[in-house]
């Protein structure tokens, strides 16, 4: 199997400035990522950056670099102009790994991969987990993801969706015996043609209200394959508690 994984690595963060640069254990995250989307199988990996001084640092640990413009409003929009300047086929299988989950595993990489390729109908592909706690269910930061009997989304919400009503009415709210609720896990795998036609369409009002990107998929009729993640996936950095989760993380790991 072929595939090319894309990773964006905006240094404008609004959350956490210059965050694909921030050290954890001696090493950039940008390069924990970049080092993990090598164990893949992926035959081709590339940064997309719009900051020359993250396009230096990835150059000095040995990677494939493609320079973006500064006005993309997310991580496919700067892919899609990756697929323009380096003339990839429409055929291409284009993984997504965002640069902020440098502890992403590599099997759920190829995974995604993999489960795009088996359908040939089907544009793009992600994959989901277990939520466990009630908690999780209620926060706004854990995507929620439904499915048909095919595996493929009916929808993606920062709302507890669906909502059960014979738990979420008490005043104590428990998880329902009825419905196993997952989360979104943010990797996608897509052909290099929908791509293109995907930063084509406008944005639309679900996304707009949610801020979901993959909203404007369902919104124009597309179908996403969402996959069990076959592990988990590990924690990502939004915040500087997360980076400091991360480094504690990394470090025990490679202690052992």
């Amino acid at each position: 199997m072929s595939f090319i994984v894309i990773i964006p690595a905006r240094f404008e963060s609004s959350r956490l400035l210059g965050k694909p640069l921030k050290d954890i254990n001696g090493k950039p995250m940008i390069e924990w990522t970049w080092r993990q989307a090598h164990q893949s199988g992926a035959e081709r990996i590339i940064i997309a950056t719009e900051s020359s001084e993250v396009q230096s640092v990835c150059e000095a640990f040995g990677a494939e670099v493609c320079l973006t413009g500064e006005q993309h409003q997310s991580g496919t929009e700067r892919i899609a102009e990756v697929i323009e300047k380096m003339g990839l086929s429409d055929t291409d299988i284009i993984v997504n790994v965002q640069g902020d989950e440098p502890m992403l595993p590599p099997q759920l990489i190829h995974q995604v991969a993999e489960g795009l390729q088996s359908q040939p109908n089907i544009p793009m592909a992600t994959l989901c987990e277990p939520i466990e706690d009630i908690e999780t269910v209620f926060d706004p930061h854990a995507v929620k993801v439904s499915r048909n009997v095919n595996q493929l989304a009916i929808n993606f919400s920062r709302a507890p969706l669906p909502w059960s009503r014979d738990t979420f009415c008490d005043e104590i709210k428990t998880l329902p015996d009825n419905w196993y609720y997952k989360r979104h896990i943010g990797l996608y795998a897509y052909r290099a043609g929908f791509v293109k036609q995907y930063v084509a369409w406008p944005e639309c009002a679900l996304e707009q209200v949610e801020k979901l990107e993959q909203l404007r998929v369902l919104w124009h009729g597309e179908s996403i394959l969402v996959l069990d993640a076959l592990c988990d996936a590990g924690v990502g950095v939004d915040t500087p508690e997360d980076l400091e989760t991360v480094r504690t993380l990394l470090s025990s790991s490679f202690s052992k």
